[in-house]
Formats: structure tokens, C-alpha cells, sequence
């Protein structure tokens, strides 16, 4: 009876997030544990690396970009927001790990894009928070924590693709390399950031970044491949300084400092599983599981870019197998991309040919092994919620009807796990009485998708009204997947 119970227990929380609006406790370290309260925390899912920055794939790149790449990128609506952590939180995921913060190039006025860390104002100054950013950035963590969302922040990138340490030193007319080195310009500048983020107060909630319970965990940096043992245990100090109760990631890559095992600061070891580094196999689990040797929590941070039952190899590994008791506590499969405000999802195609995964997979993804992949996740965060198989999917909550153009296009915003869509529609007839001037709602569209993987938002629409003649219309949109349909949207009025 008792396990029957847990079993219970296990499978309410599985399907329906506590509804407090803010946690109760930071996440904890035990040794190689992570504990929410005194409750083992694990985990499984698809790395969502824009919640606070999209790259608008469907524009193109932008070519006043002379390092040969490029993108449009732009704030995400408060609607997108929630929507995408909406559909995380609904499907399963208890934590998520975004992308870091983007650094100012000299092109990013070309190409019409902002982002949250700018030049000093002057030679010797330190960079300066964008406030734009910041407020979308603030959003996130004020939205992850009314849907029970922990999340892992990582600070600057090695990487050049959202501007990162080559363009945080060339403010200062220092190398990439001189991120690294403690005594540069640079790492002040880092130091300088990771401070004055940690201390904002975030201007929907009025806390402190510092006491946000939703940030289980500060990281380093996003693949810092060239971290040194001084450079890491600078850092997390200097972090724990300002973020005494909130946890660190050392966020060295394809690599284990051997003195990140003892340095009390550092609570995470992250790795990332990638085939052109040639680690992209379930036995990197096993190394670096065993090279840990549980002194600390280890975290498969991002892997991808490979067949679904490559990924379902790790994914098994990562939930069930131990070393000495040690276990990953999770692991995040490259890369989701949530719905567009006005319709259609955002995308993005990487060199391997993939594309970003959608919740709750569709038909269209296929060619990508859309609908694997998310059941391999699914079926992994069920297990680590000791489950044999995963649960139904929450019914879906209302569409949002956004427009019904002239020409009886009609464009909504898809609801969070939604997978199917029915249109219905009246007409006003002002020839009848007042109890009857509308017509009975008529369904004019069923098992519509919003799920093309490549969607062009300035070609591509989710429906057309053909059948239409002069007169006044009401339209509404229910989403709908295998546990059932949505109560219906919001009402749009339109005059043919």
C-alpha cells in the first residue's frame, strides 16, 4: 500500500505542478545529490537555451556580419515567454539551462539586434547592463518561478555566436585568451558582471538575483574549454560571495579540473556530448562518472545532434547507471525552440543537418525524429519519477486567436502542448431577433496543425477562411491533443 501510494504521489506531481506561485527552499548539494528539501532532485529534458533571447531563424542571416554568421536576434514577447515555460513545466521538465548573456559587437546595429551586456562608457570602465535585456531576463526568472521552473544560468560564452569573451576583451583591446587570465582587463570585466548580475533586483518580483529560490544554479560560462584551476576557483569564489545559497557549475568542458573536486565553492561538473568532439557516447557517462568519483553532483549539460536511438543510449545511461551510488543528477538534449507570438513555431537548423525539437512533437518533425525524441525524454523524466511509463499529457489550455485578416487568414498563438487545432465560426444576421442575431457556432476546420518545421511567418499561414461572404463574423480556436480538447480561445470579430 505504501508503494502504491508513492506511486501516486509520484505520478501527481509528475502531471500537475505544485500552484504556488514562488518555491519554498533553494536546491541543496549533498555530496554528489541534489536535494529539493529533503527529496533527491533528478532530471531529464530538451535544452531550451533562448528563453531570454531568440534568434529569428526565418530571417535569415545577416550579412553586415563579416565573421561569415549572423543572426536576427530579438527580445522574446511576455506571451512567448510564458508559453514556452508553460509547455516545459506541463510536459515535465523541473529544471532548465539556458543560453548565456550575448556580448555587443560592432555589428549588432546593422543587424538589428540588442543584447544584455555593453561597452563601458569609457576605456578603463566596466561593461554595462542593457536594461532592455534585463527586463525580459528578469521576466524569465519571475515566470520560472510561478510555474516551478529551477534554473541553471550560465554567465559568458567561449564562443563567438552570441558574442562571448573574444568580444567582452575587445572592449578593452585585449585577446580572447586574455578571458582567462585573472590579471587582464577582461576577467575584471567578467568579475564585474557576474557581480552587478547576482545584485540586480529583478523588477517584477523585487528580489534580489541572489535570493530568487528559481535559480537553482550559477554557471561559470558556457563551455569554457580553456578554464584553468586559478580561473575556476577565483570565480567560484567570487560567485559564492555574492550567491551564498545558490549553487555553482563549474562550466570547464571536455574536461574535469581535478581541483574543482575539493574547492568547496563548486557544487556542479558539467560536460557537454558533442561527435565532433568524439564523447558523444553513453561511456563518457561512465568516465566521468568515475572520474568525479562523488565529490560532486555531475550534470550532462547539453548533447545532441545525432539519430534518436543514439540519443535514447545516452538518455539510459544517464538515468540508470551509478558509480559507487553516483549517479548524473540530469541531462538536456540539444535544443527546443517554442511557438511564435503570432503563430507557427520559431526553428533553427544546425550545420549537422538537425533541427530544433517542438513540445509535443508533431508529424511534420519527423524527417528530424521530432516525436522519438520527445518520447525518449518523456519516458526518461517519468522513469527518474518512479514510473514504468509516462503519464497523459495535461489536456491543453486555450489557443490565443491573434487576428482574422480581411482576406479570412487566421493567425493564433498555440497553446502549450497543444497538437491539433478546430476553428469555429458564426455569422451575425441583423435581420433576426436580438436573442438570435448570431448564428450557431459551425466548426470550419478540424485536426489543423501548427507544426511546420520550417515556418516562414511572412509566407506561411496556420488556416484561410475560403467560404466567407459579406458580413460580420466571430471566430474562436481550440487546441487539442491525445487527452483531450481546450476550452475555446478569446473571440475575434471581423467584417467582410
Amino acid at each position: 500500500m505504501q508503494k502504491f501510494i508513492a506511486l501516486m504521489c509520484a505520478l501527481i506531481s509528475f502531471l500537475i505542478p505544485s500552484a504556488q506561485a514562488d518555491f519554498t527552499h533553494f536546491i541543496t548539494r549533498d555530496g554528489h545529490r541534489l536535494l529539493d528539501g529533503a527529496t533527491e532532485l533528478r532530471f531529464a529534458g530538451i535544452h531550451a537555451p533562448e528563453l531570454h533571447r531568440i534568434e529569428n531563424d526565418a530571417a535569415g542571416p545577416c550579412l553586415q556580419d563579416p565573421r561569415g554568421w549572423g543572426q536576427y536576434f530579438q527580445w522574446p514577447t511576455a506571451d512567448e515567454q510564458e508559453n514556452w515555460i508553460k509547455a516545459l513545466t506541463r510536459f515535465g521538465h523541473k529544471v532548465m539551462r539556458v543560453y548565456v548573456l550575448s556580448v555587443a559587437t560592432p555589428y549588432d546595429q546593422d543587424c538589428q539586434r540588442e543584447t544584455h551586456i555593453l561597452p563601458p562608457s569609457s576605456p578603463d570602465g566596466m561593461p554595462v547592463l542593457n536594461e532592455n535585456a534585463m527586463v525580459v531576463y528578469d521576466r524569465m526568472i519571475a515566470l520560472a518561478s510561478k510555474h516551478n521552473l529551477r534554473l541553471i544560468l550560465p554567465f559568458i560564452d567561449h564562443w563567438k555566436w552570441w558574442g562571448g569573451r573574444e568580444q567582452l576583451a575587445a572592449f578593452y583591446g585585449e585577446s580572447a585568451n586574455d578571458f582567462y587570465n585573472t590579471d587582464s582587463k577582461t576577467y575584471q570585466a567578467y568579475l564585474h558582471i557576474i557581480s552587478t548580475v547576482i545584485n540586480r533586483k529583478n523588477t517584477l518580483t523585487g528580489r534580489l538575483y541572489s535570493e530568487e529560490k528559481a535559480i537553482m544554479a550559477w554557471e561559470t560560462g558556457n563551455e569554457l574549454r580553456d578554464s584553468t584551476p586559478v580561473f575556476v576557483q577565483k570565480t567560484a569564489a567570487h560567485i559564492k560571495k555574492h550567491a551564498p545559497k545558490q549553487l555553482i557549475v563549474d562550466g570547464t568542458y571536455l574536461k574535469i579540473i581535478s581541483s574543482s573536486l575539493d574547492d568547496p565553492n563548486i557544487d556542479i561538473i558539467s560536460n557537454h556530448f558533442y561527435t565532433t568532439n568524439e564523447n558523444n557516447n553513453p561511456e563518457q557517462i561512465e568516465k566521468d562518472l568515475k572520474a568525479i568519483n562523488g565529490k560532486k553532483v555531475y550534470l550532462i549539460g547539453e548533447y545532441g545532434l545525432k539519430d534518436a536511438s543514439g540519443l535514447e543510449d545516452i538518455m539510459h545511461k544517464a538515468v540508470h547507471y551509478q558509480y559507487q551510488g553516483a549517479r548524473a543528477a540530469g541531462a538536456f538534449i540539444w535544443g527546443f525552440r517554442g511557438h511564435r507570438h503570432n503563430g507557427g513555431f520559431y526553428w533553427h537548423k544546425e550545420y549537422t543537418g538537425h533541427y530544433s525539437y517542438r513540445l509535443p512533437g508533431f508529424t511534420e518533425g519527423d524527417p528530424n525524429e521530432e516525436q522519438s525524441v520527445v518520447d525518449i525524454v518523456r519516458t526518461a523524466q517519468a522513469q527518474l519519477q518512479g514510473l514504468t511509463a509516462a503519464p497523459p499529457l495535461p489536456v491543453p489550455e486555450a489557443p490565443i486567436l491573434r487576428e482574422v485578416s480581411s482576406h479570412g487568414a487566421i493567425a493564433w498563438m498555440g497553446a502549450p502542448l497543444g497538437k491539433y487545432y478546430r476553428i469555429e465560426r458564426r455569422k451575425k444576421n441583423a435581420s433576426w431577433k436580438f436573442w438570435q442575431r448570431w448564428t450557431p457556432w459551425r466548426t470550419i476546420g478540424r485536426d489543423i496543425s501548427d507544426g511546420k518545421l520550417v515556418f516562414m511567418p511572412q509566407e506561411d499561414t496556420l488556416f484561410v477562411d475560403s467560404n466567407i461572404t459579406h458580413g460580420r463574423y466571430q471566430y474562436r480556436v481550440y487546441a487539442s491533443n491525445p487527452s483531450g480538447e481546450s476550452p475555446p480561445s478569446n473571440i475575434y470579430e471581423q467584417t467582410f
